[in-house]
């Protein structure tokens, strides 16, 4: 994961827990939606854990795939998980990517841009990594809609602390949502640009199941919670408890949509 706050991610285990889990449900749904030519070479730009990577992988058939982050702890949970020859892990940055021009058919990145301080330099790497004619792709939580997972904690916690909205990636990345994201594709020059939502349910256990994610420490949410007092904590997890739709056996069922961009660079 790429960002401006390299502790923000630190932990690849507790992202696992976090968000990882549900990145594994929608990357399969974005490699097909990309519907790149098999055979082709890849690069997964905030490889995190390597969810995308194995995504491509098991889904597209492709000659190679380079996952490139700037978290060593994500880097090796990737390289244990992806046992694979076709696939590679290097550290890297994603606004000054360590590959040449025209070295890939398809440039993709999932669930990173909000993070990364520079979007547009992010996307100009990224369409210079890509021969004419590849693909350039990538997908964002909707944050201010219908990730449900985070959008019933920042609304409980910002209504117990106000403080908690400068956590809230749904104030703070705008560039989440279907316009910001085509007009930053269109900025970088691709072409037939397509913004399109993914949709899935993310099912809890239980109340504790939901919650014990937060207390990992990595990612905005849980660094917010984490500074909290373990009185504040309290609260926050009692009023949560009070609004998740709670099924007769303890179970949580919540939403969780993806916003998809995706465009062709010139020939």
């Amino acid at each position: 994961m790429l960002t401006s706050t390299p502790d923000l991610w630190s932990g690849g285990a507790a992202y696992e827990r976090y968000m990882g889990r549900w990145s594994r449900r929608i990357a399969p749904q974005f490699v097909t939606w990309i519907n790149a030519e098999p055979g082709a070479a890849w690069i997964d730009i905030g490889c995190g854990t390597g969810e995308l990577t194995k995504a491509v992988l098991d889904h597209s058939a492709p000659s190679r795939v380079v996952g490139i982050d700037a978290s060593a702890a994500f880097l090796q949970v990737a390289a244990a998980q992806v046992a694979d020859s076709h696939a590679e892990f290097k550290h890297g940055d994603a606004q000054s990517l360590p590959e040449d021009d025209d070295a890939f058919a398809v440039a993709v990145s999932g669930l990173v841009l909000n993070f990364i301080p520079d979007k547009k330099a992010a996307l100009k790497e990224m369409v210079r990594v890509v021969e004419p004619g590849g693909i350039v792709g990538l997908y964002v939580w909707d944050y201010a809609g219908h990730m449900q997972v985070m959008r019933h904690f920042f609304d409980v916690a910002t209504a117990l602390d106000p403080r908690a909205s400068e956590f809230d990636d749904g104030v703070k990345a705008p560039i989440c949502r279907p316009g910001p994201l085509a007009a930053l594709f269109l900025e970088a020059g691709l072409r037939d640009v397509v913004v399109e939502a993914i949709d899935i349910s993310t099912a809890f256990e239980d109340f504790n199941d939901y919650w014990s994610p937060f207390l990992g420490g990595t990612g905005s949410a849980p660094k917010y919670c984490m500074s909290l007092t373990e009185k504040e904590r309290e609260q926050l997890s009692d009023a949560l408890r009070r609004r998740l739709p709670t099924g007769p056996d303890g179970e949580i069922l919540l939403a969780a949509r993806a916003w998809a961009a995706k465009g062709g660079v010139a020939r």
